[in-house]
């Protein structure tokens, strides 16, 4: 039963949900709400109030003379470093495309990736984004792992002279089986699932999201006889037995996914709908009422002394589609979000989140510790309520930020204390073009928000971009906040993970773009490449590319005789365009 926000202004919530030390099973989870021992200087960490208004940003720019603002920033953080500008460019790594891997275990068109691959390396990227899919390496066993496919991705990559991130994917992708690229979670899971259905996230409206498995049940042996976290550590493990010889040369970064999409958050809005949940206003639904997560909350009410706050999540904070002003929960004057009950559940809620990525990430550092891989964790890129009060959507995706208190610096300190970088989306996103259609929305002061989290805590970023884009303002969007996180003292790494290698990016005009857009990044004028497998390194020239152009239609030259036939005269006068590499399911 969910319950209305009380009257009563007694209660002070300061307290913070405790870490459990133990990946066994308990009785409860580790949820206590008590007072963090070890919390660290406030002083130090103490975000202005400027900074968490959605116009914060607006002075701290290089390009707008904010050096400044942000050196006095850094200064009043504790920040220091050596007084000198980051000369070293940022590299650039390519997401491969998700079925890279079938669901069989083998890599799927062996020659055309191959190809794509070579094209990459002319263009001086570093790397590529492998997601290791749970679904598929233990799909139909527990404990039983078929690497073969990924293993085979990894050497291929390798024989490139390609770098190889992997993303470790806990979570399902697609909406579904008659989706081309669906993949599930693994299906021993499912079938547990079917028997347990609050092994499930849950909104109010008894809405089951089956994308990522409940964190309210991290600790139960609900997976026939192991904890979701056990079963997540377990799979770690034996990735890192299985590439072992790999790590830290090939495989030189690991990012664990901690929820839907593979980012540390609640699905308040079906990962399919995120895309363009940022027009539509949504606000998302909390997602606390399976049994695990209801019981926890609970019992946190009653530690306190307040259980009738312990009936579930509010409700007052509106359907989808309803301005944050129309609901009482979310609205700017007077809203329940800024009461004692409101701050009561909000850090409950997103304390929850904070202790299962505090979970994983202490795992992850145990398990790989000694390989010389960088580990990280991704964010959501939530902006489309950046510019009110009480920042709707961000809050029921867990993340408590408003305009009153900074959510992501406590995600970037515990990110920090187990050495794990940060990655987001929303890179290449621009204010002006998002405001035409929703005013409140800004993705660059959002971006900018988290940028200087993880400066201070000297955290290394990974951006990416929500959404494919080829176009010019994009790029120069991403370089923008590149140099933005960059710029100043000397401070952590910043690379970037383009999403993702698809048969538009090959196009001419296109793949122009992409090159020269690696090029700035890097900031090299001359790439150096290993083209001929055997590691030789010689200057890339645009030979090498019309190279790999035709590498590409060769191959695909015997699966398209008629269409080649037909089209002969025409490429006699031009040459081929990788436009002609295809990346569909089929």
């Amino acid at each position: 039963m969910a319950i209305a926000s009380p009257s009563t202004t007694t209660f002070s919530a300061s307290f913070c949900c405790k870490r459990a030390e133990s990946t066994h099973p308990t009785l409860f989870p580790s949820i206590l709400c008590t007072q963090r021992a070890h919390r660290l200087p406030t002083r130090l960490f103490a975000i202005n109030s400027r900074l968490n208004s959605s116009k914060f940003c607006g002075s701290l720019s290089p390009e707008n003379g904010g050096s400044e603002d942000f050196e006095q920033y850094e200064l009043q953080h504790g920040f220091t470093g050596p007084m000198e500008r980051r000369k070293k460019g940022s590299p650039v790594y390519v997401m491969l495309p998700a079925d890279s891997v079938a669901k069989d275990g083998k890599v799927r068109r062996v020659k055309v990736l191959t190809a794509s691959l070579r094209a990459l390396v002319t263009a001086g990227v570093e790397g590529v984004v492998m997601e290791v899919w749970w679904g598929v390496v233990e799909r139909e066993k527990p404990m039983v792992y078929n690497w073969g496919g990924y293993l085979d991705l990894v050497a291929l990559a390798r024989r490139c002279g390609l770098k190889v991130r992997a993303l470790l994917a806990f979570h399902q992708h697609g909406i579904g089986p008659g989706d081309p690229l669906w993949i599930s979670l693994p299906q021993w899971v499912l079938e547990e699932m079917d028997k347990d259905p609050d092994i499930a996230y849950s909104d109010r409206f008894g809405r089951r999201n089956m994308e990522y498995i409940s964190l309210g049940c991290d600790m139960f042996p609900v997976l026939k006889g192991r904890s979701p976290l056990q079963a997540y550590s377990d799979f770690m493990m034996n990735f890192r037995d299985t590439f072992r010889p790999l790590l830290g040369s090939v495989i030189t970064g690991v990012q664990v996914g901690m929820g839907p999409a593979g980012e540390l958050r609640y699905p308040s809005c079906p990962s399919q709908e995120l895309a363009r949940a940022w027009r539509s206003r949504e606000h998302g639904e909390f997602q606390c009422y399976d049994k695990y997560m209801a019981a926890c909350l609970n019992a946190c009410a009653h530690d306190v002394g307040m259980r009738g706050w312990g009936h579930g999540g509010p409700i007052v904070a509106g359907n989808l589609m309803h301005g944050p002003d129309n609901t009482d929960f979310f609205k700017s004057n007077g809203g329940s979000w800024n009461t004692p009950y409101g701050e009561f559940f909000l850090q409950w809620y997103s304390g929850m989140l904070l202790l299962h990525g505090e979970r994983i990430c202490r795992e992850a550092k145990t398990i790989f510790q000694g390989t010389e891989v960088d580990t990280s964790a991704k964010l959501a890129g939530i902006h489309w309520h950046y510019g009110t009060q009480s920042h709707p959507s961000e809050l029921t995706a867990g993340y408590y930020n408003t305009s009153r208190r900074d959510g992501y610096l406590p995600i970037a300190r515990m990110l920090g204390r187990y050495g794990f970088g940060l990655g987001c989306s929303v890179f290449g996103m621009r204010d002006v073009e998002e405001k035409q259609t929703n005013p409140v929305s800004s993705p660059e002061d959002f971006l900018k928000q988290l940028l200087l989290a993880a400066r201070v805590c000297q955290i290394p970023m990974e951006g990416d971009n929500s959404a494919t884009f080829l176009e010019e303002e994009s790029y120069e969007q991403v370089l923008k906040m590149s140099k933005f996180f960059s710029y100043g003292p000397g401070g952590p790494s910043f690379s970037f993970n383009f999403m993702r290698m698809d048969r538009y990016l090959f196009e001419q005009h296109n793949w122009a773009r992409f090159t020269r857009f690696v090029r700035q990044m890097s900031g090299a004028s001359i790439f150096r490449a290993r083209l001929d497998f055997g590691g030789d390194e010689h200057r890339t020239s645009m030979s090498d590319a019309v190279q790999a152009k035709r590498c590409i239609y060769i191959l695909l030259r015997k699966k398209n005789q008629t269409h080649i036939q037909t089209s002969k005269a025409n490429l006699i006068l031009r040459p081929p365009s990788l436009g002609l590499c295809t990346y569909s399911s089929t």
